[in-house]
């Protein structure tokens, strides 16, 4: 198995390389459950960085896609993956065309995001895996691993809370809520047969040298509104 490069063809890209320490500690728990794919679609790939790194550290076919405009897309930066315009509620491959479908932090913008995790599962070959991330619903802060500045961080915490207090705390009123780890699990589940929440083994890898308080805080009973995201992993049952 190929090793993962942590930076972009591109070094202009620095923002989205940003998102590098983060994808591959991802990478790191689909290594941990044997997960060896042929095929890979990144569902919500942005300009395409994250689907470059799966595409060599697995060292197989990946297809990263996205309704933003093409032209926005870095194929360069993205390479190997090839990189598609395309509705995560309409995909249009071939049913089980794939051995692992991934999503980070893309479906709590899509309208309708049954229907997308449906056509994921369409897509996904029965006993492939899927990784798939959101914000956290009942987080208390978040934002603050992001790359943008801190007066920036501040603000969109500021607009969280006003959301909430408007009653206004979801994504289809244009809040960047997320989903709790049970809507996540729930929804995942009922369309693949299988989901388990794997955000501990996620930040333990993403902060390996804080290990010891990732534990804590994954295993207190402040859980549901310290962690400011929530991932699940799992299987196509049939």
């Amino acid at each position: 198995m190929s090793k993962v490069t942590l930076t972009s063809p591109n070094p202009a890209n620095s923002i989205e390389e940003l998102k590098t320490p983060k994808t591959i500690a991802m990478i790191d728990v689909l290594r941990s459950v044997n997960c060896r794919p042929q095929s890979i679609l990144v569902v919500g790939c942005g300009k395409g960085s994250e689907a470059g790194i799966f595409a060599r550290a697995f060292g197989t076919h990946t297809i990263g896609i996205d309704v933003r405009d093409k032209s926005t897309f870095d194929h360069a930066g993205a390479a190997p993956a090839v990189l598609m315009q395309m509705d995560a509620r309409a995909l249009a491959f071939a049913n089980e065309a794939f051995d692992l479908i991934y999503s980070f932090h893309a479906l709590e913008h899509i309208p309708c995001p049954e229907d997308a995790v449906r056509e994921m599962s369409r897509v996904l070959r029965p006993g492939g895996h899927f990784l798939i991330g959101t914000p956290n619903k009942s987080r208390m802060l978040g934002y603050f691993a992001a790359a943008d500045p801190l007066s920036e961080k501040v603000m969109m915490n500021v607009r969280d809370i006003g959301m909430r207090i408007r009653g206004r705390w979801t994504n289809e009123a244009g809040a960047h809520a997320g989903f709790t780890t049970h809507e996540l699990n729930n929804m995942c589940r009922d369309a693949f047969g299988e989901s388990r929440d794997v955000s501990e083994e996620y930040y333990s890898r993403l902060y390996s040298s804080k290990v010891w308080l990732v534990k804590q805080v994954c295993r207190s009973t402040l859980r549901s509104v310290l962690l400011p995201c929530v991932y699940v992993l799992g299987r196509k049952l049939s």
